[in-house]
């Protein structure tokens, strides 16, 4: 990959293209699980030039039904996007607070609405403070930006799609959560633990290390370990939808760019009672 089609771009990088006359629109999408929000980060350092998105509010809708995280509301995002600066076609990077993944979901809800051309800062606000780049604490005047939300260009699992690929004898849905969560022997967030009956475990340090990703032969044998193929279907979740969608960026650099997710994820498939639960070490339970 090369130029904005590669997901990641490191810190050197992004510095000498800030210094251009068209420079990339940069988005600080910080963000805890447990809190407290991003915002609190971004006011006391970031990136010059970068706007605050909130992954809650504004690249998420609001929990329920269809999960903690669930697909924000097409309009709502759109606005967002557009009071952070995003343009039509132009692009966009994205950094967190190092972890990589509020950054990979902010990647892949970019890319999910239509937005091509928008990278990750590897190593987030640690790699670019340790590369020793410029830091700022004033807030940049925003030009709106004119980008139209248009959903879909990701491909996205439901409910009975997640089932489906996990029953697949030639596909994969892939469970990142740490191995105690996926064999349900304990569950600090959702009411119920297990896992969706047929998904096999692969947790996030299998492919991603403090928001680093080894090469993509490493990324394509630590896949292929859990059953992931070439071809035919492959799907993430996790317990929200934000640790799995940077499965799918793994995926993506593991030449898979058709990798789905499923972002109810285990918040929205156990709001649903009625859907069957699997425990254990194996993918039946």
């Amino acid at each position: 990959m090369s130029g904005t089609d590669d997901p990641l771009i490191e810190p050197d990088r992004l510095a000498a293209e800030l210094a251009r006359p068209d420079a990339p629109t940069l988005l600080d999408v910080r963000w805890r699980l447990a809190g407290p929000p991003g915002r609190g980060d971004y006011v006391a350092g970031h990136l010059p030039g970068a706007v605050f998105v909130d992954l809650d509010t504004d690249l998420c809708g609001p929990p329920g039904a269809a999960g903690r995280h669930p697909l924000p509301d097409p309009a709502v995002l759109q606005a967002a996007l557009r009071a952070a600066g995003v343009r039509t076609g132009h692009p966009v990077v994205v950094y967190d607070g190092g972890d990589g993944l509020a950054a990979a979901r902010a990647w892949w809800t970019l890319r999910w609405a239509g937005h091509r051309p928008v990278r990750v800062l590897a190593g987030g606000w640690p790699a670019w403070c340790a590369a020793g780049l410029p830091q700022t604490v004033e807030v940049p005047t925003v030009t709106p930006g004119d980008v139209t939300v248009r959903p879909g260009a990701l491909p996205v699992l439901d409910a009975d799609d997640a089932a489906a690929l996990a029953a697949a004898d030639d596909g994969v849905l892939i469970d990142v959560r740490a191995a105690p969560r996926y064999r349900g022997e304990t569950e600090p967030i959702d009411p119920v633990a297990g896992h969706v009956p047929g998904a096999v475990n692969l947790p996030a340090p299998g492919y991603v290390t403090e928001g680093r990703y080894p090469a993509a032969d490493v990324l394509r044998d630590r896949f292929a370990a859990v059953g992931v193929r070439a071809d035919g279907p492959v799907g993430a979740y996790c317990g929200s939808g934000v640790t799995a969608a940077q499965a799918v960026l793994a995926l993506h650099l593991a030449g898979r760019p058709d990798a789905a997710l499923y972002v109810g994820s285990w918040s929205g498939w156990v709001a649903d009672g009625s859907r069957p639960v699997a425990t254990g070490p194996t993918p039946g339970g």
